[in-house]
């Protein structure tokens, strides 16, 4: 046998020169002992991942250990309070703060022990390796929930995170289309399988993660309206579907009467129709709107990525799919239609998020405002 033992719950394999830590624990359900083995490429890395795995277990019986680390209790907060209630993108998107940057900066220092100072120190420096302000802002904010879920458990007297400064927020470029150059891209991508994606962001605002989930069930063709419920995204290289970002971004989207949407909508059914005839059970899903020949769904990254080569190669202004919703807002509000409409119809929770993220769009027609303040003053004069 290759694997042997070397302390305990530590076996070494010599074949695959790696390293096997057997982790037990109850069931959170039934209370039934449970057993995992998982494998580490050094033995450094197997000890701390035991060592952090008996500390999980001492936490759940309510032992807090004095030696305990930030490291420790951050892997715990992770499995036991983010893990298992958030979505996948979510939770992929903190275990790669707390994996790839928290622990091993500051996972070390004992939990009890560590300072503002210490924390103020590693924001600086996350700053001085290259990340955004908007980054370090969010490994800020990761690092003050799993710290305040430890005062609110006694762990801790106070959070330390709240006497270091986050760095202030960027407010990042955006680029988006005018009608004029809107029109011009459909002209250009017409016929090509970008086609439907650039229309259901400029023509309804979706996202581009809402544009990959939708699905053929989710839309009325007799009524002509498009029911958005879900979005499609990838995490690790693997597609997730996950339910919409919030409740406000479940919302139906009429597109009759708009022509161009009409036979859009139209001609990808028949499509559809056409490749399911040809294919038969060889297609690979039967439902969603947009996808690659064959039926194998978009990851929103992909799109991304062949929109920038199309516009390259078409000689139009860069723009993202983001750029395309944010070009909906620009010109929905240029034809004077209300905050709330728009706000509605991109999904936010309320006019003051559509407010914060489009302020850009709309300071741009504040000197439309003033001058025809100004002329019906000047009218009564």
């Amino acid at each position: 046998m290759s694997r042997r033992t070397i302390m305990p719950n530590i076996a070494y394999d010599t074949q695959r020169h790696s390293f096997y830590v057997t982790m037990r624990s109850r069931s959170s359900k039934d209370g039934v002992p449970q057993r995992t083995v998982r494998c580490y490429p050094t033995l450094e890395q197997a000890i701390r991942a035991l060592e952090d795995h008996t500390a999980g277990r001492e936490l759940e019986a309510g032992k807090i250990s004095k030696d305990l680390t930030v490291g420790q209790w951050l892997n715990y907060w992770l499995e036991q309070g983010i893990l298992p209630s958030r979505s996948a993108s979510t939770t992929h998107g903190y275990t790669m703060i707390v994996r790839n940057h928290l622990i091993p900066g500051l996972g070390d220092i004992r939990l009890r022990e560590l300072t503002g100072l210490q924390v103020q120190q590693y924001l600086n420096q996350k700053q001085a390796e290259g990340l955004c302000s908007n980054t370090v802002r969010k490994h800020h904010g990761v690092l003050h929930n799993a710290l305040e879920q430890a005062r609110r458990q006694e762990i801790l007297t106070r959070n330390v995170v709240e006497t270091a400064a986050r760095p202030a927020s960027t407010t990042p470029v955006h680029h988006y289309y005018d009608s004029e150059t809107m029109s011009r891209l459909f002209e250009a991508l017409a016929g090509t399988s970008m086609e439907p994606v650039v229309k259901l962001a400029g023509y309804l605002g979706l996202r581009r993660s809402e544009i990959c989930g939708l699905k053929w069930s989710h839309v009325d063709r007799q009524a002509k309206v498009i029911t958005i419920v879900e979005a499609r995204t990838a995490v690790n290289g693997r597609s997730v579907d996950k339910d919409t970002k919030n409740q406000a971004s479940v919302r139906r989207l009429g597109y009759g009467g708009l022509e161009d949407m009409e036979e859009l909508m139209e001609r990808l059914w028949q499509k559809l129709q056409e490749e399911l005839a040809q294919l038969g059970e060889a297609y690979a899903d039967r439902d969603f709107v947009v996808s690659h020949s064959g039926g194998q769904p978009y990851q929103p990254d992909y799109l991304s990525g062949y929109l920038q080569k199309l516009l390259a190669k078409k000689g139009l202004p860069y723009v993202t799919l983001h750029g395309l919703r944010h070009s909906f807002a620009s010109i929905a509000h240029s034809r004077n239609v209300p905050l709330f409409g728009i706000s509605r119809a991109l999904g936010h929770s309320n006019t003051t998020t559509t407010t914060r993220i489009y302020m850009h769009l709309f300071d741009e027609t504040h000197l439309s405002v003033v001058q025809e303040v100004g002329k019906a003053i000047g009218d009564e004069k």
